[in-house]
């Protein structure tokens, strides 16, 4: 049986207006599948990448070898820690966004993740990528992304650019990725699982803290970097990836930097 659209739709938000009975509001439930996950993923990375190429901000690998087979490295080290959920279903790529003013990275829904060349050059250590990475890598693997479109956009909408429609929409969400504000508990299990990640690696596991910590020296936790706009409340943040790198006994590596170094030269 073949169905229209407009009749998948309107089943999709009678599922949608079903299940949400059956839930409690702001319970997070997912109504999207592992595999809308990977289609939406695809539609709105190609339509971000079309966005930052269009402003000649999106590093081509063609032209930028360097640069990404160092970043290449770091982000198989932190995805191969053993503890992703969906290390073999998503695509896990990663795209540098050539903005130095701009302290950001962000992942769209299936793995596809984006960090600008701001952040790296602000950056003084591989620990302190591969921490922020994780957090990144933490948030499409916990499908955080994916749970926030849905609470921002609603699921027929969602739904709707999977079958084509709403391009505007759908470049809509693509121009408000990197901005896009997740709910403090989606933070702190990104960066619960940042620890974790990490700790399956040869990175001090602590990574992530030491950023904002630098952040925090530096006098800039006044909303100037994007990324502590879109991911709040860095003081706390700082106690809680301590206390759980401390519980895994995993803070104290010390990793060379050869990578990171090598990254940022090529920026």
């Amino acid at each position: 049986m073949i169905f229209s659209r407009k009749t998948f739709l309107a089943a999709a938000t009678t599922l949608t207006l079903a299940l949400g009975a059956c839930s409690k509001d702001g319970d997070g439930v997912l109504l999207f599948s592992v595999e809308d996950d990977i289609a939406l993923g695809a539609q709105v990375a190609h339509e971000t990448d079309s966005i930052y190429a269009a402003k000649g901000q999106l590093l081509q690998r063609s032209t930028n070898g360097t640069a990404y087979a160092a970043l290449d490295r770091i982000v198989k080290r932190v995805l191969d820690n053993g503890q992703l959920q969906h290390r073999t279903d998503f695509v896990w790529d990663v795209k540098i966004i050539k903005d130095d003013s701009t302290l950001n990275a962000f992942a769209s829904p299936g793995g596809h993740i984006y960090v600008y060349s701001g952040l790296v050059k602000y950056l003084d250590h591989e620990d302190q990528l591969a921490g922020v990475l994780g957090h990144e890598i933490a948030h499409a693997d916990r499908r955080h992304t994916s749970r926030q479109l849905q609470q921002q956009y609603g699921i027929s909408l969602l739904l709707s650019i999977l079958v084509g429609d709403n391009p505007g929409q759908l470049t809509q969400i693509a121009a408000g990725l990197g901005q896009l504000k997740f709910s403090r508990d989606f933070e702190r299990e990104a960066d619960k699982y940042s620890v974790i990640y990490l700790n399956g690696t040869s990175y001090a596991c602590d990574g992530a803290a030491d950023f904002f910590i630098k952040t925090q020296a530096s006098g800039q936790t006044s909303g100037t970097p994007e990324f502590l706009s879109t991911h709040p409340d860095p003081g706390g943040r700082v106690a809680a990836i301590q206390g759980e790198a401390a519980t895994l006994g995993c803070a104290n590596r010390t990793t060379a930097d050869t990578d990171f170094d090598t990254l940022k030269r090529a920026l």
